[in-house]
């Protein structure tokens, strides 16, 4: 839920695969949104592409920021400079015109922080994470995207679980109700005590200590916590 005369922030990126922006206000995220790329759009020069994002976010988002001050955040140092520049081809006049409309100011920054929105203009998530997405169509072919992150590391545990030699006898004996400390959760995976029993499946347990430790989505805790985390 947004908040009038509070400052909104956005962050945009562009890929050659698509645009993703993230609306902030206070530290909250008030909405996601992505677009895909048209054939024609494709072709547009890196320094258009970012202004497109920039552009999109403000069209897709109006009725949030128009009348209300904003900083939108881009990977791309160049278009800070935009309003000043002399030379502009005929579609960066024609966004120029539109940013005037909206008291907003682009800053950069840095790519590598930009982990949210860079997220959503890549195809891949994670080998472990789901994305679930709710569309909304509008008349001028834009769409509004609320996206959600999932982890699936369960899934692919439960999997590996029924080829597992070991875990998979405990499975049938835990249907049959004859082996003590084992059970199985709500989502049919065997556990011991409560806690998931891994498969021995060097591949998975690698992917899962990967997301852990480097995944954009989370902060490095420090080798302490982030074994306390792994162990629940």
């Amino acid at each position: 839920m947004s908040r009038a005369g509070k400052e909104f922030v956005v962050y945009c990126d562009a890929l050659y695969t698509g645009l993703g922006c993230v609306l902030m206000q206070e530290g909250k995220v008030v909405a996601y949104a992505s677009w895909q790329l048209r054939p024609h759009e494709v072709n547009y020069p890196t320094h258009d592409l970012e202004l497109a994002a920039v552009v999109f976010a403000l069209k897709i988002w109006r009725h949030y920021l128009y009348g209300e001050k904003s900083i939108i955040y881009t990977d791309h140092k160049s278009l800070k400079y935009l309003l000043t520049q002399k030379e502009l081809n005929l579609r960066q006049r024609r966004w120029v015109e539109l940013l005037k409309d909206y008291d907003c100011s682009i800053e950069y920054h840095p790519g590598k922080a930009n982990v949210v929105a860079d997220a959503l203009s890549r195809k891949v998530i994670s080998d472990l994470r789901a994305m679930f997405a709710h569309l909304s169509l509008y008349d001028d072919g834009s769409v509004l995207v609320e996206l959600q992150v999932k982890p699936s590391w369960v899934s692919h545990i439960k999997e590996k679980q029924f080829s597992d030699e070991s875990l998979s006898s405990k499975l049938q004996l835990v249907a049959g109700g004859e082996i003590e400390d084992f059970s199985g959760n709500s989502d049919g995976v065997l556990c011991f005590r409560g806690k998931i029993c891994m498969p021995k499946d060097s591949e998975l347990r690698q992917k899962i200590l990967q997301e852990a430790n480097s995944s954009p989505y989370v902060m490095h805790p420090g080798g302490s916590k982030m074994y306390r985390d792994l162990r629940e």
